[in-house]
């Protein structure tokens, strides 16, 4: 069993656990569907605890207080998975590199990252990128050119990654109880990742927008 406090301050209990979303028609593979909790398991620290729908912890942040300069995300057992370091250099906007594992001090200046990801910077609130919060480039695929973008509000915890194509590959929503139709705030939702998106790096987007956004 699952306990989470929903918006109202009432402590409520998740019996079951979310249903896959499908992608396609029959027999297509399944989404992954995590609650992402935004609280950490350490009480001195704030983070993240990530659950599958066996209840199981899958990912957590408890490593940073504030606004830090470097994220770690590790899985459930603390092993580290990807590094997000905030860029030093100016600029207009907020860019985060990510790296494989834990990468710090002189390690990261011989280690390419494989990401960047940059906060879209709308400042007129005009044109077709209006709904842009952020692009992420993948340099294993191109460094010129970003791979992937992020669509909606994470304020409101309703957006989306879409790939070149538009393709939806990750999504964020909100979280409502299977039974009462109780509402768990901003605190708890859901993070759904299609099967060939990576779930660690959906995670580490998950992360940076909460940096940038909240």
């Amino acid at each position: 069993m699952l306990f989470f406090k929903s918006s109202s301050g009432a402590v409520h209990q998740e019996s079951q656990p979310p249903e896959e979303v499908k992608r396609g028609g029959a027999g297509s593979a399944p989404c992954i569907s995590l609650t992402v909790w935004r609280k950490s398991l350490l009480l001195t620290c704030n983070g993240f605890t990530v659950i599958d729908r066996n209840g199981n912890i899958v990912y957590r942040v408890d490593n940073y207080t504030g606004r830090p300069e470097e994220m770690i995300l590790m899985d459930g057992l603390g092993k580290s998975i990807l590094t997000m370091c905030r860029s030093k250099k100016l600029g207009l906007g907020e860019n985060w590199c990510v790296y494989e594992g834990e990468v710090g001090g002189e390690s990261r200046a011989r280690k390419e990252p494989i990401c960047r990801v940059r906060k879209n910077m709308n400042i007129l609130h005009v044109g077709p990128n209006t709904r842009v919060l952020a692009y992420v480039y993948d340099y294993r695929i191109s460094k010129k050119k970003y791979a992937y973008s992020v669509e909606g509000s994470y304020g409101h915890r309703s957006c989306k990654v879409l790939d070149a194509s538009r393709k939806v590959v990750a999504e964020v929503k909100r979280k409502e109880a299977v039974k009462g139709g109780v509402c768990f705030g901003a605190e708890v939702f859901l993070l759904l990742i299609l099967p060939d998106f990576e779930p660690g790096l959906a995670m580490a987007l998950v992360l940076l927008l909460d940096q940038m956004f909240s």
